[in-house]
């Protein structure tokens, strides 16, 4: 015991520093923010199971292995298993919206619902690119 102080130690290497709080740099704030809006974006808010259900339409093209088009010109359609969710609802909306000019997409996303679309979304954006072209 440190004679007269009643203390079972030594104070002067127990004492810790104050540290000041760091001031954000708006860089900082800047990443902060934007890693908050991915993390935000990367959970699809649509039910995977509910658009497996809703794939049928999707199927005739992206489901089959080395598909082309031939309307209104001939190009290979892209798989969607394995895209992200964020990217398929947002291509899904711009179909529906007449911002992508596909008339094939633009038929079928001006039937689709907000809540379709999500869930269409969530089950591509959860499937493997090579299963979800299989049933």
């Amino acid at each position: 015991m440190a004679a007269g102080k009643g203390r079972c130690y030594n104070s002067r290497l127990h004492k810790t520093k104050r540290l000041k709080p760091a001031a954000m740099s708006p860089l900082k704030i800047l990443v902060a923010s934007l890693a908050a809006t991915f993390a935000l974006c990367a959970q699809a808010a649509g039910d995977p199971v509910a658009g497996k259900q809703k794939t049928a339409m999707c199927q005739g093209c992206h489901g089959i292995a080395g598909w082309k088009t031939a309307f209104p010109e001939v190009y290979s359609v892209p798989k969607l298993g394995g895209q992200h969710p964020a990217y398929l609802l947002a291509s899904l909306k711009a179909y529906k919206k007449g911002e992508r000019d596909q008339p094939s997409m633009r038929a079928i996303a001006a039937d689709l619902s907000d809540k379709d679309m999500e869930d269409l979304a969530a089950y591509y954006g959860t499937t493997a690119p090579a299963a979800a072209g299989k049933k």
